[in-house]
């Protein structure tokens, strides 16, 4: 079943891989017998999903989770449960392609209004009358 991010875009199963390996942190001696630790490859150099602006994003805001593969890396055992570390990483990568869909806003020069301008120079006037 694929992974839904929008209604328009689903990541299919296809570009996912997980692999569980021995979480750290409490859990006793369960801790030391069982692979609850969940890390998500997802392969979006290769999907068909998602455009090239996207994939451009996440290469920029997420560098850092991106191996030598071009795969994007998330990682979690934050629960004792497997699935649920897995369904958190899957929640994540929602949220990061989510997040990196949507086009940053272009940033409109503004200018200081007069009164700004005013009450930047009688503080520098004060100033130097203290002086």
């Amino acid at each position: 079943m694929p992974l839904r991010v929008t209604a328009r875009i689903q990541i299919p199963d296809d570009d996912l891989h997980f692999t569980y390996s021995r979480s750290r942190g409490p859990g006793g001696q369960n801790v030391n017998k069982v692979n609850t630790k969940a890390t998500l490859f997802f392969d979006f150099e290769d999907t068909t999903v998602l455009s090239e602006q996207v994939k451009q994003r996440i290469r920029v805001q997420h560098a850092n989770r991106i191996n030598n593969d071009g795969k994007l890396i998330i990682t979690n055992q934050e629960t004792r449960e497997q699935a649920r570390n897995r369904q958190m990483c899957l929640e994540k990568l929602v949220e990061i392609v989510a997040g990196c869909i949507t086009p940053p806003k272009k940033r409109k020069p503004t200018r200081p209004t007069n009164a700004s301008k005013r009450r930047r120079l009688d503080n520098k006037k004060k100033n130097s009358q203290r002086k």
